[in-house]
């Protein structure tokens, strides 16, 4: 019956149809969106798309743009939406009650789209489950902030960079090269091969090389490493690469629009096959760590990288586990593969981006680069080859005033989400359980009442005596229980990169009127195409 019914319909009938359901769900949006608990200034959103067109069209898809004309327009709490709808704070005030409710708050809410892909309640940096979450940060913690992992971030810092040197000796450093002019190179895609190289080996232990592939694209002479596995590399990279843009279709975008729009439905299907292709590759690594564990005799030392803590806690072979008598269980398979996944994303891409601009800043401002060269002569004595040492770090303290001067003025991560899955008294209002909340985290670093001067780059604010940002004014990892576990890992980083770049090389912009290009995905920010011109320093 139902079917000669749909037989027997025309064209027309169907175009009525549509048209009288798609006249329904834009007055029940409305009517939710007239009538929705605690309404704040805003603009106004469009059934199906939020405020997602006007990034688009209006700002040309800069969503810092968009964020801040939004707090100029609309003050220091209002709203925007995307597939939800999303209370932005721009205060340090509000974010007390936001972040003193660590212990329900998520990053997102719970989603079909991370469902589909499998990571639904796993991992840390999209995980919405509160208990699988503590059990994952309590450990991943534990295994990087441990002395020994200092020491291994330090040491391959420093050997990673000798190989760097290799091949920028070959391709720009020559003195033919630089007599003719030719010594210019995109330091944003030398160093996201570089942090691509360095934390897949302090997570997984195992080597990379997404440098040697670049340097292969660039030079006929190739690098020492088997082209095989540069090869194999080159395809883990460039997936994790296309993972990272992928996923937020199923973040942004409504499933019946992934399910049923062609290209949004062959984008969606190509970033679950990716997924697969990475958690094979990374399943491959356990697999093989398991096996070297297990071979290993009880009296001999272990590897200190992430993969070897995470399979060994709460096991025979964790160092605690005698001492304390722990029998909580230890880590599955999948939950070690996102974490890892988690790591490897977070810990290239922000440390690439930042490290750009803080070449950037140094070199718009002669003075801070000075005061820098100074403290690290100071500290080296002329000394540009002897490797970085856990001390040299630790004292190296206009450096590390550089990098939070830089992560300040220009933060990587623009804007930090919370969602709580109970009713909550935030900023005076109560809200619903699932309510969306984001930190306009510029808004805080550009504010007046929290800083001397916001809009001027000035480093030596962090060296005055008992200085203290005011509470939950300064972001550079976020905030609250949730803040970046991998915080200690990027100082070190970026710190020692600076020295070992500027204790030995000359480095200035090819373009000093221009300014640094960034690109925006809503809450990251990337470095796009970063030309330096780089010599041996006299």
């Amino acid at each position: 019956m139902i079917f000669k019914l749909l037989w027997d319909f025309e064209i027309n009938d169907f175009v009525l149809l549509l048209i009288t359901a798609l006249t329904i769900y834009v007055s029940y949006y409305y009517y939710k969106y007239f009538t929705r608990v605690n309404p704040l200034p805003g603009p106004l959103p469009l059934p199906f798309f939020g405020n997602i067109l006007q990034v688009i069209w209006s700002f040309k898809g800069d969503a810092l743009a968009f964020y801040k004309h939004c707090h100029e327009e609309y003050g220091d709490m209002h709203e925007i939406h995307g597939l939800v709808r999303s209370i932005v704070l721009c205060r340090a005030e509000y974010l007390n009650d936001l972040f003193s409710k660590s212990a329900h708050g998520t990053r997102f809410p719970t989603s079909k789209g991370l469902e589909e892909l499998g990571i639904e309640g796993k991992g840390l940096f999209l995980n919405s489950n509160y208990k699988s979450w503590i059990f994952n940060h309590h450990l991943f913690n534990q295994a990087i902030l441990s002395p020994k992992f200092t020491d291994e971030a330090i040491y391959w810092t420093n050997k990673l960079f000798n190989e760097l040197e290799v091949y920028w000796n070959e391709l720009f450093l020559k003195e033919e090269i630089i007599k003719e002019n030719k010594n210019k190179l995109d330091f944003a895609a030398w160093f996201h091969h570089y942090t691509n190289d360095m934390i897949i080996k302090l997570l997984t232990g195992e080597r990379s090389y997404s440098m040697a592939a670049y340097f292969n694209t660039l030079s006929d002479k190739k690098s020492d490493h088997p082209p095989a596995i540069v090869e194999d590399s080159v395809k883990f990279v460039q997936a994790i690469r296309k993972h990272v843009f992928g996923h937020v279709i199923f973040l942004v975008v409504p499933s019946l629009l992934r399910r049923y729009v062609p290209f949004l439905k062959d984008k969606a299907n190509e970033t679950i096959q990716n997924l697969k292709f990475i958690n094979q590759q990374l399943d491959a690594i356990i697999k093989r760590r398991r096996q070297e564990i297990k071979e290993t005799p009880l009296n001999k030392p272990l590897p200190h990288d992430m993969l070897t803590s995470m399979i060994t806690k709460n096991t025979l072979r964790d160092g605690n586990y005698f001492e304390t008598g722990e029998v909580t269980r230890s880590m599955t398979d999948t939950e070690i593969r996102v974490n890892l996944l988690d790591g490897i994303i977070n810990g290239t891409y922000k440390s690439a981006n930042m490290l750009s601009y803080i070449i950037y800043y140094i070199a718009h401002n002669p003075d801070v680069k000075k005061k820098m060269l100074k403290e690290i002569d100071y500290i080296f004595q002329g000394d540009k080859t002897r490797p970085i040492t856990k001390d040299d770090f630790y004292n190296l303290n206009y450096c590390e005033a550089i990098v939070k001067e830089v992560a300040r003025i220009f933060p990587m991560m623009h804007s930090l989400v919370r969602c709580y899955d109970e009713p909550s008294e935030i900023t005076g209002y109560q809200w619903p359980a699932n309510t969306m909340f984001q930190v306009n985290v510029n808004a805080l670093h550009d504010d007046s009442d929290y800083w001397k001067e916001p809009n001027k780059f000035n480093p030596d604010r962090w060296l005055v005596e008992n200085f203290e940002p005011n509470k939950n004014s300064f972001m550079i990892f976020g905030g609250g229980l949730r803040t970046c576990p991998g915080r200690k890992l990027a100082m070190i980083e970026l710190i020692c990169l600076m020295v070992l770049l500027f204790r030995k090389y000359e480095i200035n912009l090819v373009d000093t009127n221009s300014s640094i290009k960034a690109i925006s995905d809503g809450i990251l920010v990337s470095c796009d195409k970063f030309l330096v011109e780089i010599k041996p320093r006299n």
